[in-house]
């Protein structure tokens, strides 16, 4: 069977600026009057189930409480409970590497001039848990080229902050400090890549990568890093954390393929945060018409 060409971004991934503001009238009516069970995945009802389908957001609550951040905390629930010591601002940004515009930059304007949009991605995480969240982010296709790499830039890699005193997780021999992750250029500049800045309408919190990380939907959760302080345009590809501290099990490349497995359970279902059952795991999450095509030449086998 061919691999379809990529096509642009599904209407149903970028939600409208009009149903979006109703969304958000609608989240303060339900927290006005205490119908938090409104939000829940068994209290939905079908014109929600209709207009969203399999794209349904997690709740806030959930998304804000069950996280992926070792440098805040082991476990899930642990990086919830540092939120505020991150102190997320000031924030500045360093861009290195094979460009024509290197620097410092304040996160504004490492941003600037673009504003955010909301986007609806999956997010699906190695240990075969996922969520869906309403993000809010430029693309970093809007934002790379300012700074003009050149031809010899063939990956862009990314640096998390290294404080321990604000981020009590790299106090402790984990991982070899700091996180660092990578993408090629083409991935890189793929129209669904996100720099998030926010989630369901508000500033990104602690827990969740704040000020600034990066966001690919079809990838494994562990490849959108957080909290970026370094940007850099690079000719090889970059030494990542947990493809460094173990290579058997996360691949570079980390593209959700349910034929897959990792080498400790299999990757062909997973569970929803709020659902009972399991559902089967997607080619690319859910995201191959857009972006099979960038590995059309590739054995996904072997570059997992």
């Amino acid at each position: 069977m061919p691999i379809e060409k990529p096509a642009d971004i599904a209407p149903s991934e970028i939600t409208p600026p009009e149903l979006y503001a109703r969304r958000r009238e609608f989240l303060k009516s339900a927290a006005a009057l205490g119908a938090a069970a409104l939000l829940s995945p068994l209290g939905s009802g079908s014109a929600a189930r209709a207009a969203d389908g399999d794209l349904k957001p997690t709740p806030y609550k959930d998304i804000t409480s069950y996280n992926n951040f070792v440098e805040l905390g082991p476990g899930k629930t642990a990086p919830a409970q540092y939120t505020g010591q991150l102190r997320a601002k000031p924030w500045t940004v360093a861009v290195e590497g094979h460009c024509e515009k290197p620097g410092q930059y304040a996160l504004e304007d490492f941003l600037a001039p673009h504003p955010a949009e909301e986007r609806i991605y999956r997010l699906r995480c190695v240990e075969t848990w996922s969520m869906v969240v309403p993000w809010l982010g430029i693309p970093l296709n809007k934002i790379l080229p300012r700074f003009k790499p050149t031809s010899a830039a063939k990956y862009v890699e990314f640096t998390t902050l290294l404080d321990p005193s604000r981020m009590p997780g790299q106090k402790t021999r984990l991982l070899e400090w700091p996180y660092v992750e990578g993408l090629r250029m083409d991935e890189a500049l793929h129209p669904l890549t996100l720099l998030a800045t926010g989630l369901y309408g508000k500033e990104l919190p602690d827990q969740n990568g704040a000020p600034l990380r990066l966001v690919v939907p079809w990838k494994y959760g562990f490849k959108s890093i957080k909290s970026i302080v370094k940007i850099r345009f690079t000719d090889r590809q970059p030494r990542t954390t947990w493809n460094q501290e173990a290579p058997d099990e996360y691949g570079f490349y980390a593209n959700v393929n349910p034929n897959v497995d990792h080498p400790r359970w299999s990757q062909k279902r997973e569970r929803r945060i709020g659902d009972f059952f399991r559902r089967d795991t997607l080619p690319f999450n859910g995201y191959a018409d857009q972006v099979a095509g960038l590995y059309a030449d590739m054995d996904l086998k072997k570059n997992f």
